[in-house]
């Protein structure tokens, strides 16, 4: 079992940056792919980016490539998610999984393990 918790949301004014932190519990972290989805009301949860831990390799969704970076720490078992150039779009709950799966994957299902959510809301 993994406990990811998510940390690092707030309020931002629109064209400012913010980085999430996705910690996780298990000492195995390493074995996982994380991703980061986002989630905002009255619509279906959204992948934004996804990380395997043995290796970094990366993965993004077209609508975020050149705004956001994912990145981990092993020794920390966190993933980090930066994102720059916010927007009153990207206003969303924001959450982090984990899977046992080495291939990148984008949907949510594909997914095992999940974080609580942190809020980010973009002013304009």
């Amino acid at each position: 079992q993994v406990q990811l918790v998510e940390s690092g949301g707030g309020l931002v004014q629109a064209g400012g940056s913010l980085r999430l932190s996705c910690a996780a519990s298990q000492r195995t972290f390493t074995e996982y792919s994380i991703g980061w989805f986002r989630q905002a009301p009255g619509k279906e949860r959204e992948f934004q980016a996804a990380i395997r831990m043995t290796d970094g390799r990366t993965y993004y969704a077209d609508s975020v490539k050149g705004r956001i970076t994912i990145s981990r720490d092993n020794a920390k078992n966190t993933v980090y998610l930066q994102m720059n150039s916010l927007k009153p779009d990207d206003t969303a709950v924001y959450y982090c999984a984990a899977t046992y799966q080495l291939t990148l994957r984008t949907r949510p299902y594909e997914y095992d393990y999940w974080g609580q959510g942190t809020q980010v809301t973009v002013s304009s």
